[in-house]
């Protein structure tokens, strides 16, 4: 007899819903790397959802607030939006939700900004949540 245990959903939590049929699998992988790279931790799960029919949607599941209440909220659908999303766009609908003063940098709306010093502070990489990495020190 075989047990199932059942983990606790980690939150934020985009799921990628892409059509087996249309061979969307490493779009729908690449989107997801792509929000991997830009969020890092800031991101508790991508998930990849096999369907058919022509769908591809990508939906993110949070909690709102410091309430027990999940909320999900559609951030593309390529049958309303009539396409896929442009990387740019998803991440900053992606932002818009989990961390609304991050900057995207050159992925951002309102571009790179430009600065003529770099600081020692600045020249240090920093984890997507700020903080430093131990290993990377």
């Amino acid at each position: 007899m075989t047990s199932t245990q059942s983990t606790p959903v980690a939150l934020p939590r985009v799921a990628i819903t892409y059509c087996t049929q249309c061979r969307w699998m490493l779009r729908a992988a690449y989107f997801g790397q792509e929000l991997l790279s830009t969020f890092g931790t800031q991101i508790g799960e991508i998930a990849l959802v096999p369907a058919t029919g022509g769908l591809f949607t990508i939906e993110l599941v949070r909690r709102d607030g410091d309430e027990v209440q999940i909320r999900k909220v559609m951030l593309w659908d390529r049958k309303e939006e009539g396409g896929f999303p442009e990387t740019k766009v998803l991440k900053q609908r992606v932002r818009d939700y989990i961390d609304p003063g991050k900057d995207l940098g050159h992925s951002d709306r309102h571009g790179k900004k430009k600065t003529n010093e770099v600081t020692q502070e600045q020249s240090v990489k920093r984890n997507s949540d700020g903080t430093v990495c131990a290993d990377c020190t």
